[in-house]
């Protein structure tokens, strides 16, 4: 009853060697298994090979393609930029033409001072231009204006070419005597018949009236020209005009500039001496300088600030100096100062040494002078020691 019963035989095979078969057949299939694990399939071999190269190219042309963005996301940026300067030009153009017809509608209410055309077609009739450039000259100047149409203005036939050519409108500026119709005003004419190379103002000529002059002067050439620019410049100055032409160029997509060799005199608030300020409590202290604004002998302006002054003509207050009287309409705005110097040289032989160094003018005068000292005399040998070429202008794209 105690004792277990002996362990029979299956099919005549003991149990100890069953189990010894069946360990054997795990560790050879084992041993199998992991021979056929080593060795390794072309086939798949192949297949590995060709996916890790295609990663590689994928990886490549990534950062070709990363590369390739970055690029065209640069260019975009700056496309974008243009067009935005440009949009903000054209607005500003309608915002402008806007203003300057309903101050032409206003005008015309009250009598319009261009003359019997309403002003209205005068402004839709205008002439499209790259820059008008106004001489500002005196009666007692003709000897000026000869030796400046002897050097660096076009005369007669060449001066109508250099408008349809090249854009370009260049004008002596002069008004009216206080006796119209008198001998002054009869010069004028005659000078102009045989020239025609004026533009008459609405206005009685006087030394102590250029802010008033300079003023209608820009309202007179934004009705009669749809420039981009419009130049006030001195008769005894020396213009290099393909140099005034390329740097025009240059800031062409801006809309609102105002160029010229920037500077900040003092505030004269003594009596009796040239350049007196009978306002100076406006600029502060004693001592005080003025704002910054762009020397009188020459500037320029773009089309939207000669259409502010045009239209906001009746309001803009004039001070004592017109170099002041201008930079002073422009403080409140919003506006960029462009400092260049080529716009003031001197005389031979600084505008020599600057056109030898590479750096030609575009403007000469003395500042001791306010001009050319003694230009009459002088404007030829200056015109032929500093001037650019008379084919110079012929020869520029703008």
């Amino acid at each position: 009853m105690g004792f277990s019963r002996p362990q029979k035989p299956i099919n005549g095979v003991s149990t100890r060697w069953v189990s010894v078969f069946c360990i054997a057949s795990f560790l050879l299939g084992v041993l199998v298994v992991n021979r056929l694990w080593g060795v390794p399939d072309p086939a798949k071999e192949e297949v590995s090979s060709a996916n890790e190269h295609q990663s590689k190219s994928a990886h490549i042309n990534c950062d070709k393609k990363t590369s390739v963005q970055a690029g065209d996301i640069l260019s975009q940026v700056s496309q974008t930029h243009d067009v935005i300067l440009t949009l903000d030009k054209t607005i500003s153009s309608l915002e402008m033409q806007l203003a300057a017809a309903r101050s032409v509608k206003v005008d015309d209410e009250e009598g319009s001072p261009m003359g019997t055309k309403s002003g209205a077609e005068t402004l839709k009739k205008r002439e499209k231009v790259f820059f008008v450039m106004g001489i500002i000259t005196a009666f007692s100047s003709r000897k000026r204006r000869d030796s400046i149409r002897q050097t660096w203005v076009p005369k007669g036939e060449e001066l109508k070419k250099l408008e349809t050519e090249k854009g370009i409108i260049i004008r002596f500026v002069i008004g009216h005597s206080a006796s119209p119709g008198g001998v002054l005003d009869r010069a004028i004419d005659a000078e102009e018949e045989q020239h025609k190379d004026f533009i008459r103002l609405n206005h009685i000529e006087g030394y102590h009236e250029l802010s008033s002059k300079t003023q209608i002067y820009f309202s007179t050439a934004v009705a009669r020209w749809d420039a981009d620019f419009y130049i006030k410049v001195d008769d005894d100055v020396h213009i290099n005009l393909g140099m005034i032409g390329s740097t025009l160029a240059r800031h062409r997509s801006k809309p609102r500039v105002y160029i010229g060799c920037m500077k900040s005199g003092p505030v004269l608030s003594q009596t009796g001496i040239k350049y007196h300020e009978p306002e100076y409590w406006k600029f502060g202290e004693d001592g005080n300088k003025y704002f910054r604004h762009a020397t009188g002998q020459v500037y320029a302006i773009s089309k939207d600030l000669a259409t502010y002054i045009s239209v906001n003509r009746h309001i803009l207050h004039k001070y004592a100096n017109e170099d002041v009287s201008l930079g002073s309409w422009f403080i409140g705005l919003d506006v960029e100062h462009i400092d260049d110097r080529s716009l003031c040289c001197g005389t031979p032989p600084d505008c020599e040494w600057k056109a030898q160094a590479g750096n030609p003018c575009a403007a000469s005068f003395d500042w001791s002078c306010s001009g050319i000292c003694k230009s009459v005399e002088r404007m030829e040998e200056v015109h032929q020691r500093c001037g650019e070429g008379d084919g110079a202008i012929w020869h520029t794209s703008f």
